[in-house]
């Protein structure tokens, strides 16, 4: 099977800056898509960024020039570097990605989402 692991994330004060990783593990034959999303208080689950394979990086309007999503292939592991942080940023973090994966000899494709890590931006 695959597990994700995310780690980062606390407290930061406005306009502090922190990096959040996302590892995958397990049989992975090839990550074809790795996101991030944040869901705030009350609120609905909303896309920040979006790094796809060979494709275009996609970022939330509202994140835009202040956080970078990057990935190191060798470690199926992706980063969201976050700066400029603002109040308004205050959310649970999950990390999501849609991989082929192998079960036995047989090969699946799936989306795995991460457990979430809180940032919380207050001074």
């Amino acid at each position: 099977q695959v597990e994700m692991l995310e780690s980062g994330g606390g407290l930061v004060q406005p306009g502090g800056s922190t990096t959040l990783s996302c590892a995958a593990s397990g049989s992975i034959d090839r990550i074809n898509v790795m996101d991030w999303y944040r869901q705030a208080p009350g609120q609905e689950r909303e896309l920040v960024a979006t790094f796809t394979s060979g494709g275009p990086i996609i970022y939330a309007d509202s994140v835009k020039g202040r956080f970078t999503i990057s990935s190191d292939n060798a470690k199926n592991t992706v980063y969201l570097q976050m700066n400029s942080l603002k109040p308004d940023d205050t959310a649970v973090y999950y990390c999501d990605t849609d991989l082929t994966y192998f079960r036995g000899s047989r090969r699946y494709s799936s989306k795995f989402w991460g457990q979430g890590t809180q940032v919380t931006v207050s001074s």
